[in-house]
């Protein structure tokens, strides 16, 4: 037996127990794998993640203590369940010794299998939950940040450090990352949770308007002035300012942020007086502000001012292991937002997610699943309902000879060994030819084992 997204491997050579499964998962509408031999199990295994394991303990060739041993050693995420028979109790608890969760004996009934099937497939604490996603409390509500990867491990781990200081704080990453996510980590695990976080769009906003937007405007000051207004600045005394996307402002602009960070005041427009203002600083942006510092468009001293503590979100191509918790976790976000009850992802979604580019990253991923939780029929998202621009990618892979398609990180590796061919390997130029800063390519170079020849 097979199915689309399988969360359980039964491996047994008893046509009637394989049969007896069969009916009862279908029966129940759980996803499986059913094999007759422990080598097809591990060959299974080798080809997705299962969460259970069903392993007859007397087996030919391979028994159930060896593949056992097997999944304990390469796939510890994987629950084992030993079936055994009359006489082989002590083998069986034998077995649990050596790590397997539990055991049933054969004639076993339904109702045994859905008490393990209810005992092993519900969510299971995790010890580490703090490497594999980061919380905050904003309105009484949880929210999570989704990541499994080394890089957001690390990412986690700097925000709580740096989330009870004062320190300004950089959040670099390409549109989509979720940048300003992560500045709302660092507020809302602040001693200045309880006050305002408020957010300013360098893009959005038009020169003339924006230093009255930040800073405030006396009545009478310019026309249209009717009133005196308080500027997003002082409305978040006490509480975190953050400016998205801060590389679009002007040099004039710059100029009185630096003041208003390094003074702790600002001056209303048209205003002669100062206002004192305790105020955190947090910015974000998609350009090497480095590069704009030595091309003139950004103040170097205000660049050091805002990156005492820096933070880079890779992008989410270059931590495809994120891509599939956060699918399940839109998922199960638009599930009770649209009020379906979808399970899972069809097995070539899944594979198609992991060979997608995602230039819209972590934003973009987040809409298709939406679209795809709103049009599809079927219990798992299936290809008719992503966007045809994705679907299109399995197309290209099947029309040709699969030994001849390249994987995004082989062309990765060749564009970038081109361009510091021809820049003579000049790491800096190659950076700002790709259009990424100099810690990613070194990242990059590092990743793929890229050296400099003799």
């Amino acid at each position: 037996m097979t199915a689309k997204n399988p969360q359980i491997l039964v491996a047994d050579d008893d046509d009637v127990i394989r049969l007896s499964f069969e009916k009862l998962f279908e029966k129940e509408g759980v996803p499986a794998i059913i094999v007759a031999d422990g080598k097809s199990a591990l060959k299974a295994l080798s080809e997705r993640q299962f969460r259970l394991a069903f392993v007859d303990l007397m087996m030919p060739e391979m028994n159930g203590m060896d593949v056992l041993r097997v999944i304990r050693e390469e796939y510890p995420q994987t629950r084992v369940i030993i079936i055994t028979g009359f006489g082989t109790i002590n083998n069986a608890v034998e077995a649990m010794k050596f790590g397997a969760a539990d055991f049933i004996q054969k004639p076993f009934t339904p109702e045994q299998i859905r008490e393990l099937l209810k005992k092993y497939l519900q969510p299971q604490p995790d010890p580490d939950k703090q490497k594999k996603q980061l919380q905050f409390v904003r309105d009484g509500q949880v929210e999570s940040i989704i990541g499994v990867s080394p890089a957001m491990a690390e990412i986690y781990d700097l925000v709580l450090k740096v989330a009870p200081t004062d320190s300004t704080v950089l959040i670099t990453g390409e549109t989509g990352t979720g940048k300003e996510l992560i500045a709302k980590a660092i507020h809302y695990n602040s001693q200045r949770s309880d006050k305002p976080f408020l957010t300013v769009d360098c893009c959005s906003l038009v020169e003339t308007l924006f230093e009255s937007e930040l800073f405030g405007h006396v009545k009478g000051s310019f026309t249209g002035a009717t009133a005196t207004k308080h500027g997003s600045f002082e409305l978040a005394n006490g509480g975190t300012f953050f400016f998205d996307e801060i590389g679009n402002i002007s040099l004039n602009i710059q100029a009185k942020i630096l003041r208003a960070i390094q003074e702790k005041e600002i001056k209303r427009v048209g205003d002669t007086e100062t206002i004192k203002v305790d105020v955190r600083v947090i910015a974000a942006t998609n350009k090497d502000l480095r590069k704009a510092v030595e091309e003139g468009s950004f103040r170097e001293d205000l660049f050091y001012r805002l990156s005492v503590i820096p933070i880079h979100i890779p992008s989410l191509r270059e931590r495809k292991e994120d891509i599939l918790p956060l699918a399940e976790h839109f998922l199960a976000l638009y599930n009770q937002k649209r009020k379906k009850n979808l399970i899972g992802f069809a097995d070539e979604v899944i594979d198609l997610f992991h060979h997608y580019n995602w230039p819209g990253n972590v934003r973009e991923l987040e809409n298709v699943i939406e679209r795809a939780v709103v049009i599809e029929d079927d219990r798992n998202i299936t290809l008719s309902s992503l966007p045809s621009h994705i679907r299109a990618l399995r197309k290209d892979k099947i029309a040709g000879d699969s030994s001849e398609i390249k994987s995004l990180d082989e062309l990765e590796k060749e564009h970038i060994l081109e361009v510091l061919d021809r820049t003579n390997w000049n790491r800096s130029k190659t950076a700002r030819i790709l259009g990424i800063d100099r810690k990613t390519l070194y990242d990059k170079l590092k990743r793929y084992s890229i050296k400099k020849p003799d």
